[in-house]
């Protein structure tokens, strides 16, 4: 099965068959069910629906299907075209539209594709209305208009630029402190949209741009997830190049890395990290990251006199934590920067536009900027059980044996030691427990994840 529904949207493979990939007619039946959802839940003559999409393939074809399911539906529809998901966030309010779709499977390989939908904030529905749309796909409870009620296509492609001017007027952004470090730097933008907004971004700040991978045809050159082992091109054009460091976004423009001067990963972890250490320095305050994020964004939270909460994983929980402790910034360790004062998504622009100011300020190398930086090493494993094994079951057990330590069971298991922690969440999909582990050493990670893995094992009889 290479589709995936969920509360946030609905992703897949291109091709195949009826409700086992990501065909034409899930589109047409996905957007049909979030276009009913909006009409059963907002009580207005005309809704309209902001629509972007990424680079990808099969950006087009989805793109055209869900527009014009959206226009038979009776919603009109200001199409973007080729965007980010942080812009289609950002326009959606500004457009005063009722909600937003996002064409993209983010950080997933080119067959994939996915409908990302949006409530009229631009933020990711809740997972009730998630729920409720699934509940109309699945009943197929579609009412068309009838043709003189049709919607209608506004064309915007604008909003690139209009996300850039957002950024650039926030009052933490300083373009002259960076104009005045001459910054020189290295783009992938995986061949997508974030191989345009990025250096046009850049080059407004006066940095030095070096493109690499920034033709938006959606024919990913590298794995388009931003981890390091898919990174070594990057790594070594930023040294050939002698730049101070380098840039990665994921094809929807959502996920930020950076590369230190010498070559070397910054570590996506460290993003959130570095921002916030600028933001909180600016304006003291909360944070929020997700369970399985770096303990260093606590550190540097606590250090400016801050309190720091860990949210259950996915963006929506982030999101919703974050609004309830006033947190300043927030986000996920995979480089997902949440700025409030922009908006409530995760947002590379404001990453890369932050992160720039604090490094002019700073006036030191990307490598020591890593370096004042609490160190700490995560390790991430997974145990497959076999399927009469009950999961719930084995982390309850887990959560008897390590009563007396700091644990928090909102989202699977999460049980802190003294100087290092575990995460354990079972799999909503096939039955594999996730286990990530984080502590001062990459020796001390892997260790532990393999004296928890060995008590599970034990637990479970295999």
């Amino acid at each position: 099965m290479t589709l995936i529904k969920s509360i946030s949207g609905i992703r897949g493979t291109i091709g195949g068959k009826v409700g086992d990939n990501l065909t034409p007619v899930d589109a047409v039946k996905f957007a049909s069910a979030y276009g009913t959802f909006l009409k059963n839940n907002i009580a207005k003559d005309k809704l309209t629906v902001v629509i972007g999409r990424d680079a990808r393939i099969s950006g087009p074809m989805i793109h055209n299907l869900v527009v014009n399911t959206l226009i038979g539906l009776g919603i009109d529809v200001i199409d973007l075209g080729l965007s980010t998901t942080p812009t289609v966030e950002v326009a959606v309010p500004l457009e005063k539209a009722d909600g937003g779709i996002i064409l993209t499977a983010s950080h997933n390989p080119k067959q994939w594709n996915a409908l990302k939908l949006l409530n009229a904030k631009g933020e990711f529905l809740s997972g009730a209305d998630g729920a409720k749309i699934l509940e109309i796909a699945e009943a197929e409870a579609f009412d068309f208009s009838d043709v003189d009620s049709l919607g209608e296509v506004i064309s915007n492609d604008a909003y690139m630029d209009i996300h850039i001017d957002e950024v650039l007027n926030l009052p933490l952004v300083d373009i002259e402190v960076v104009k005045e470090a001459k910054f020189k730097v290295v783009v992938d933008g995986v061949n997508s949209s974030g191989g345009i907004i990025i250096p046009k971004l850049l080059k407004l700040m006066g940095v030095e741009v070096v493109e690499l991978y920034c033709e938006p045809n959606g024919h990913f050159p590298h794995n388009p997830e931003p981890l390091k082992e898919h990174l070594t091109d990057i790594s070594e054009l930023v040294v050939k190049e002698k730049a101070d460091f380098g840039i990665v976004v994921d094809p929807d423009v959502d996920r930020l890395a950076f590369i230190s001067e010498d070559g070397e990963m910054f570590g996506e972890e460290y993003t959130l990290v570095a921002c916030a250490d600028y933001v909180l320095s600016k304006t003291p305050g909360n944070t929020v990251s997700n369970m399985s994020s770096s303990r260093a964004l606590r550190d540097v939270t606590k250090a400016h006199g801050g309190s720091y909460e860990a949210s259950a994983v996915g963006e929506v929980n982030v999101v919703e934590l974050m609004k309830k402790n006033n947190a300043v910034i927030g986000g996920e360790g995979n480089g997902g920067i949440i700025y409030p004062e922009l908006h409530y998504g995760r947002d590379s622009l404001v990453g890369v536009a932050l992160f720039l100011t604090h490094l002019a300020n700073k006036k030191m190398p990307v490598s020591a900027l890593r370096a004042s930086y609490p160190e700490y090493y995560m390790s991430k494993n997974k145990i497959e059980l076999t399927p009469q094994i009950d999961v719930d079951a084995i982390l309850t057990q887990m959560t008897e044996k390590y009563k007396n330590e700091d644990i928090s069971t909102i989202d699977g298991v999460k049980i802190d030691f003294a100087t290092e922690w575990v995460h354990l969440r079972k799999s909503n999909t096939e039955p594999i427990i996730r286990i990530y582990t984080e502590a001062p050493s990459q020796d001390a990670a892997d260790k532990l994840a393999l004296r928890i893995i060995d008590e599970i094992k034990v637990i479970a009889g295999i």
